[in-house]
């Protein structure tokens, strides 16, 4: 673990959420607008904290890598495959609107598959927002189906099209986040997909300490400021327009940082 701690210096707040729309240059105003606020929140000097934004898993590593990389806000999945490499500390787990603060993951696999038990999904697909996160997949993801190990676990952006060839009969099966599980109401051919498991209620973000790079000062006032962000007009204001509501004590399911 690096020996570095960031005391008054400016520290860097890494967002990442592979898979998920948003491109670099749209979500910077956002993450500096969200770093301003949070800054303010805990009583941090004008500047303190900085903000940077990657939608890959490649570039997220590398900026988590960054000696001032201090703070990180994932996805669940990004936080148990990548925890133990970063020396990730939770410090609190994101409220989002629509989904709350826990989620469950869904595998859907079409109706005209050869069948719907696990031995008969050998040498499958899985398609997956979360694919570039196998340990969470397999751990997490599919609760306690016993997932083939031949299956082939691969990331998308593109889910509505896996979902189109999992319902034509193609040797693919889908795993989806909540907001992704229920949109499969209004599609045209949700009825030709079933449902094969359903994981426990997981944290859908996290905000995590970085290699230990704040000290317990800092950090316990970032904890407090982002507590309490939600309960002023601006600062509700800067968490709507990053779809949170706020923050809450974390609450990990046991072992979810990959070993």
């Amino acid at each position: 673990m690096s020996t570095l701690i960031i005391g008054t210096a400016a520290a860097l707040l890494v967002f990442c959420a592979p898979g998920y729309p948003g491109a670099t240059g749209d979500a910077q105003p956002l993450v500096d607008e969200f770093a301003t606020a949070a800054a303010a929140a805990a009583n941090w000097p004008p500047g303190s904290l900085t903000a940077a934004y990657d939608a890959s898993d490649e570039g997220g590593l590398a900026k988590l890598g960054q000696p001032d990389a201090a703070l990180a806000f994932v996805p669940f999945p990004f936080f148990v495959e990548h925890a133990t490499m970063l020396h990730l500390e939770p410090l609190l787990q994101a409220d989002v609107q629509g989904v709350g603060a826990r989620e469950r993951w869904t595998l859907l696999v079409g109706k005209r598959a050869g069948g719907e038990g696990a031995a008969a999904l050998a040498g499958y697909t899985l398609a997956s927002t979360a694919g570039y996160a196998p340990q969470f997949v397999r751990r997490f993801g599919v609760g306690s189906f016993p997932l083939p190990a031949d299956v082939k676990i691969t990331a998308t952006g593109q889910v509505l099209s896996s979902l189109r060839s999992a319902a034509a009969g193609e040797r693919v099966i889908v795993l989806l986040d909540q907001e992704q599980m229920d949109a499969t109401a209004t599609l045209p051919f949700g009825a030709q997909l079933t449902k094969l498991a359903q994981s426990n209620p997981v944290p859908v973000a996290i905000i995590a300490l970085v290699d230990a790079h704040l000290s317990k000062a800092r950090a316990d006032s970032m904890r407090a400021g982002l507590m309490k962000l939600a309960k002023s007009d601006s600062g509700k204001a800067t968490l709507g327009r990053l779809r949170l509501q706020g923050f809450i004590a974390p609450d990990l399911p046991p072992h979810s940082a990959a070993p």
